[in-house]
C-alpha cells in the first residue's frame, strides 16, 4: 500500500535464566537466620554482662566463702568509683552512658512504643495484619537519648516530624527531633574516600531530658591548627562540640537584635586566631554600623572597612557606600587573580602563608544591599558581592554575613549560603526565610527561642536534611581585646613550606 512505511520489528531478546539448587537456597536461609541470631545476641551485651558477673559471683562464694564475695564486691566497687572520679568522661563513654541507653530502652520506651505508634497512626494495614515501625537501639548521654527507628516502606521523615511533640509529651521529654541517619565519611590524608548518604528508611528520634542550653556555655579552647573543615564553635543540645565546615562554604547569620549574633562572628574569629596568626588566613571586615561591633578587634584584621548609615549628610553616607563597594571589588579582583593562577593547576585552593585563606566578615548585610541609597555604589556592591558568593568559595574565600532582616529584599541571594544559622527571630515565617522552606516543619523553631538565651540558634547546613540546635558561646570585651594582642597576623613564626593546615586536626578536637 502507498504511503505506509515499512517498520522493521525488533528483534526478540530473551533473559538468560539460571537455576539456584534447593540446598543453596536452604544453607543460605540458615546461614542469614544464624547470623541474625550471632547479631541480636551480641547487641544484647548487658544481658552478658549481668550473667557474667554472676557467674563470677557463684564462683568466688563457691571458693571463698561470704567473706570473700564481700571483698570482691568491694574491690568491684572501688575501681569504678576510682575511675569515675580520675577520668569522668572515659567512665561515662564507656560504662554510664551505654547502662543508662539500655535501661531506657527497655524500661521507658520500649514499653509503650506499641502504643505510641498506634495513636500517633503509623501503625498501617497490610494484607489482613498491621505492620508498625521497629524500635531499635537507644543510644543516651547526659541531655539526649537518640532513639533509632526502622520506619514502613513508603514513610518519609516528615510523618514522624509531624508527631515529635506527642513523642515528647508521651515519654517526658523536653522536646523531639526527627533526624535522618547517614553513613561515616571516610577520609584519608584530608581527601574523602566515601562520601556520607541517607540510610533508607531509618531515622533517630532524639528525646531532650535536659537542656544543657538552657545556661551560657563555656568557650572553647584555642586550637593551635585550626582545622577549616571542622571548627569548634558552638555546644550541641546533645552535650557534644558543634564543628562549623568553613572552607568551601558561605555562612548567613540571621535572628532579632540582641539574638547573639556577635557570639556566633566572635566565636569564629577565636577559633581562627592561630591561623591569623600564622598568616594563612586573613580576615577581611566590613562593620557598616560606624565600627561599634567589631573594631575592638581591628589588631587581628587584614583589611577593615567601616561606615554610618546613621548619618544626616548625604555626601558623607555615598562616599561610605561607594567605599563598600570598592572594598569588595578590591577582593574580587584578588579572587579572579586566584583563578587565573589555579587554572589548570588545581580546582580548590590550598592556603599558606602569603597565599591565605580569606573570610569575609559582613556585620549588617542589609546595610550593603537594601539600605544602600545610591545607585552607582548599590549596582556595584550587588555585582561584587554575587561574584564572591558564587565563584569564592572555590579560591579560598569565605562570606560569613549576619542581618536582622531575613525579607527577600534584603537579601535576594541566600540560595548561595550552604551553612545558615537562624537565631531567634520574631515571626515564624523567618525561620523558613532564614534556613529553608521546610526547616520548621523539621523542629527549627527560632521565634520560640527565649530573649534570655542569646547565642542559641538552629543550624542548617546543605549537606544534611535536619536543623541542629546549638549554642554559642558570649565572648566578652576583655577576650576580644586579648585576642587581638595576642594573635595579630605575623606574631609567630611559621614553617614557608608547612603541610595542608585545614586537615591538621587539634588534640582538642580529637578528644571531642
Amino acid at each position: 500500500m502507498r504511503g505506509v512505511a515499512y517498520k522493521k520489528p525488533s528483534p526478540t531478546v530473551r533473559a538468560e535464566s539460571f537455576r539456584i539448587g534447593f540446598w543453596t537456597v536452604l544453607g543460605g536461609t540458615i546461614a542469614a537466620g544464624i547470623g541474625r541470631v550471632v547479631w541480636w545476641l551480641v547487641r544484647q551485651w548487658p544481658v552478658w554482662l549481668v550473667v557474667g558477673l554472676g557467674y563470677a559471683a557463684w564462683r568466688v562464694h563457691a571458693r571463698f566463702d561470704t567473706h570473700g564475695l564481700s571483698l570482691a564486691a568491694l574491690a568491684l566497687v572501688t575501681v569504678l568509683v576510682a575511675w569515675r572520679v580520675l577520668h569522668a568522661r572515659s567512665f561515662k563513654l564507656v560504662v554510664s552512658w551505654p547502662l543508662r541507653s539500655w535501661w531506657r530502652r527497655v524500661a521507658r520506651y520500649g514499653r509503650g512504643w506499641d502504643e505510641l505508634v498506634a495513636v500517633t497512626g503509623l501503625v498501617k494495614p497490610f494484607r489482613g495484619r498491621e505492620l508498625a515501625p521497629v524500635l531499635g537501639r537507644c543510644r543516651s548521654t547526659d541531655t539526649v537519648d537518640r532513639l533509632r527507628v526502622r520506619t514502613l516502606r513508603g514513610q518519609v521523615l516528615a510523618d514522624y516530624a509531624g508527631n515529635a511533640e506527642r513523642f515528647a509529651a508521651s515519654n517526658g521529654a523536653i522536646d523531639c527531633r526527627v533526624r535522618s541517619v547517614r553513613t561515616p565519611v571516610i577520609r584519608f590524608r584530608g581527601k574523602t574516600l566515601v562520601r556520607s548518604r541517607v540510610v533508607p528508611r531509618l531515622l533517630e528520634l532524639w528525646f531532650l531530658v535536659t537542656d544543657p542550653l538552657r545556661d551560657p556555655v563555656a568557650l572553647f579552647p584555642i586550637p593551635d591548627k585550626p582545622n577549616l573543615h571542622r571548627l569548634r564553635v558552638a555546644h550541641r543540645e546533645d552535650g557534644l562540640p558543634w564543628h562549623l565546615r568553613l572552607r568551601g562554604t558561605h555562612v548567613l547569620v540571621a535572628g532579632r537584635t540582641g539574638a547573639g549574633k556577635g557570639s556566633v562572628l566572635w566565636s569564629i574569629v577565636r577559633a581562627l586566631a592561630s591561623a591569623v596568626r600564622d598568616r594563612w588566613v586573613e580576615l577581611w571586615v566590613v562593620d557598616p554600623k560606624g565600627g561599634m561591633e567589631l573594631a575592638a578587634g581591628q589588631g587581628l584584621f587584614a583589611r577593615y572597612c567601616y561606615g554610618d548609615n546613621n548619618t544626616d549628610d548625604e555626601g558623607r553616607k555615598r562616599a561610605y557606600q561607594l567605599d563598600f563597594a570598592e572594598f569588595l571589588e578590591t577582593l574580587v579582583d584578588r579572587m579572579q587573580e586566584r583563578q587565573r593562577d589555579l587554572r589548570g593547576v588545581s580546582r580548590t585552593h590550598k592556603p599558606r602563608p602569603g597565599d591565605p585563606h580569606i573570610v569575609v566578615l559582613i556585620d549588617e548585610l542589609a546595610c550593603l544591599t537594601a539600605y544602600v541609597t545610591d545607585r552607582e555604589a548599590k549596582k556595584r556592591i550587588e555585582a561584587a558581592l554575587g561574584l564572591l558568593l558564587s565563584q569564592g568559595r572555590a579560591v579560598g574565600i569565605t562570606v560569613v554575613a549576619a542581618l536582622q532582616d531575613a525579607r527577600k529584599e534584603v537579601l535576594p541571594d541566600r540560595g548561595l549560603f550552604p551553612t545558615r544559622i537562624g537565631l531567634a527571630v520574631n515571626e515564624p515565617e523567618e525561620t523558613d526565610l532564614v534556613l529553608g522552606s521546610t526547616a520548621r516543619k523539621n523542629g527549627a523553631r527560632c521565634d520560640e527561642i527565649s530573649e534570655d538565651t542569646p547565642g542559641v540558634a538552629f543550624v542548617a547546613v546543605e549537606t544534611e536534611k535536619e536543623p541542629v540546635r546549638v549554642r554559642f558561646g558570649y565572648v566578652d570585651d576583655e577576650e576580644i581585646t586579648r585576642l587581638a594582642v595576642t594573635y595579630p597576623p605575623g606574631a609567630a613564626p611559621v614553617d614557608p613550606y608547612p603541610s595542608d593546615p585545614t586537615h591538621t586536626e587539634t588534640r582538642q578536637e580529637d578528644q571531642s
